[in-house]
């Protein structure tokens, strides 16, 4: 029996354009001799849906145009399709009042219709807002094959391999219990970076494990913050790979299972990404590109500073959109430096995109005269600084309302995090496309991009960062080495370690103690910044929940141990 993997990229809420991509792909594959499809977890109406679940309307709507998809599939394809059922029995037994679903559509007819029964709720996930979890494990009848249904977090508390549960069933185990011939799994599973190897690794264990072939079919596309890098993949009862999808693409997969020997035959296996950096800027292109088109953006506009950060969003908007369609724009103040202009330029011939030059002296002059009387007997100091980078922001906010263009942001995850960036400045924006990438990888970015020759150029690579508010003005006049600062922030941010593991790490308490003091009085600005392009287990978005408003104190045990005075922390 032919199985055709549909790695689909809907756009969420669009139920008429994603029932169509679906209509598209199965006739593709009936034409090829697919018997089933398989597509992602919620593909129906896109993944995440969030808050529109709460509206009835959109739910009713979604069950309508199922039975139009049934109506309308190839007479001769069974088709698993995601979508959202309702709980009928919540008024009476209680929990929540919806299901996340997968119906088996054939012939015409809603066969079957199967619960998730894992729901995640951490990082970016909140299933238990809206669903509640199914109770039984998901299995149908197609020709004689009995083929065992998860979807997407079903897969994710295989105790041996993780070592525990993190919940009170593992619906692999019982599909085997069962004795299905085949398990597939329905999945939304957002990209972050070397997430491909560990789902492989996941689902060989159990493959292996319960001597089960395994299909994983995921979704593709960006969805706001989230980027989902499709990947799905097959493999067979030994664990090995016989299939994989293209990464950050859609793609259509057929794969055999013989009937005889039970399992998955050999097919097309798509390669694995030469290097992270090849994989990341594949991602941060898509999620670009999809959230222009899927907000109805066809032009993009972004200010360049000559420096690394605005050169890499730059260089990643022109892959996405194509060069005619994006805009840089230099702004000059009397702080800037003769190279930080013709650096951009140079960067704009190299991409081919178009610049403009808006020198921002004049617009300076005017707020300081406004300012004059209010701020006599004052020092020039952070104030007047960021006044540079809110005029920016200001004049890349007017040409994007004056022309409907998405306003790019620039900023990198070392600064966002430290909040070494102005609100209502250069954190304008529609689209934060680098707020997850720290600055030692994008520098690794650049050099990767510039493998073939001078995309980036030469100067911007080498050059020391600086914000140029004022003369002479370097990053490490008020940062760490972004290598030192890059290590602190990954400890701190993504493997939660304590103030004092830090400095047994070899990191001076003093530095420790000051990026956990930026890193937390920052909290308001992340808060307010637009949505960024998430590619790592932890990223400032939906999946970061942190106070604004908080007195805990983290470093009270690191000062101790390195005995040095503990820090009066400013509210």
């Amino acid at each position: 029996m032919k199985i055709a993997i549909a790695q689909l990229n809907p756009t969420i809420g669009d139920l008429p354009g994603n029932t169509q991509k679906i209509l598209e792909i199965a006739h593709q594959a009936a034409a090829e001799g697919a018997r089933l499809l398989l597509t992602p977890e919620l593909s129906l109406c896109g993944y995440p849906p969030r808050d529109l679940l709460l509206n009835p309307t959109f739910v009713e709507a979604m069950g309508v145009t199922l039975q139009e998809l049934a109506r309308d599939l190839p007479p001769t394809l069974a088709v698993l399709v995601g979508i959202v059922e309702e709980n009928t029995k919540a008024h009476i037994t209680g929990g929540k009042t919806l299901f996340n679903s997968i119906a088996l559509l054939e012939s015409g007819k809603i066969k079957q219709v199967f619960h998730k029964r894992l729901l995640p709720t951490y990082d970016v996930f909140d299933e238990n807002r809206y669903f509640e979890p199914g109770l039984q494990a998901n299995y149908f009848t197609l020709d004689n094959i009995e083929i065992g249904v998860t979807i997407c977090e079903d897969l994710w508390n295989d105790e041996e391999f993780w070592g525990k549960r993190s919940y009170a069933v593992n619906p692999i185990a019982d599909l085997a219990i069962l004795g299905v011939d085949l398990i597939v799994n329905l999945s939304a599973s957002p990209y972050s970076v070397g997430k491909q190897r560990f789902r492989e690794a996941m689902l060989k264990h159990s493959a292996v494990r319960f001597q089960k072939p395994v299909i994983y079919a995921n979704q593709v596309g960006g969805n706001d913050d989230l980027i989902f890098d499709g990947r799905s993949f097959g493999l067979n009862h030994q664990g090995e790979i016989i299939c994989r999808a293209l990464g950050f693409e859609s793609d259509l997969v057929l794969v055999e299972f013989d009937e005889v020997q039970r399992d998955l035959q050999l097919n097309s296996i798509a390669p694995e990404y030469e290097s992270e950096e090849e994989e990341i800027w594949q991602a941060l292109v898509l999620g670009v590109k999809d959230y222009a088109r899927k907000c109805r953006f066809d032009k993009v506009v972004l200010g360049l500073s000559g420096g690394i950060d605005s050169a890499l969003v730059a260089a990643i908007a022109a892959a996405a959109l194509g060069k005619e369609n994006v805009l840089g724009v230099l702004m000059p103040s009397p702080y800037s430096s003769e190279h930080s202009v013709s650096d951009a330029v140079a960067l704009g011939e190299n991409l081919g995109i178009k610049i403009d030059i808006l020198p921002i002296g004049e617009l300076m002059d005017g707020f300081d005269n406004s300012l004059a009387e209010l701020f006599s007997g004052t020092e020039f100091g952070i104030a007047e600084e960021n006044i540079q980078s809110r005029i920016r922001g200001n004049l890349l906010m007017a040409i994007a309302n004056k022309f409907g263009y998405l306003l790019l942001s620039t900023g990198n995850k070392s600064e966002i995090a430290v909040g070494y960036c102005t609100l209502y400045g250069d954190m304008n924006g529609g689209l934060a496309v680098i707020a997850d990438v720290p600055k030692t990888r994008v520098y690794a970015l650049c050099h990767w991009l510039n493998r073939n020759g001078e995309i980036i150029p030469q100067n911007i690579l080498t050059k020391a960062p600086s914000a140029e508010l004022k003369p002479g003005q370097v990053d490490q006049d008020s940062l760490p080495p972004y290598e030192v600062l890059d290590d602190i922030l990954q400890r701190l941010i993504h493997d939660h370690q304590s103030a004092a593991q830090i400095v047994d790490a070899g990191h001076d308490a003093a530095i420790v103690n000051r990026v956990i003091q930026m890193v937390a009085r920052a909290e308001f600005k992340r808060r307010q910044a637009p949505p960024g392009l998430k590619i790592t287990d932890r990223a400032f978005g939906t999946g970061w929940r942190m106070p604004i408003a908080s007195k805990w104190v983290g470093i009270k045990n690191a000062y101790q141990t390195a005995n040095v005075p503990t820090p009066t922390f400013v509210p």
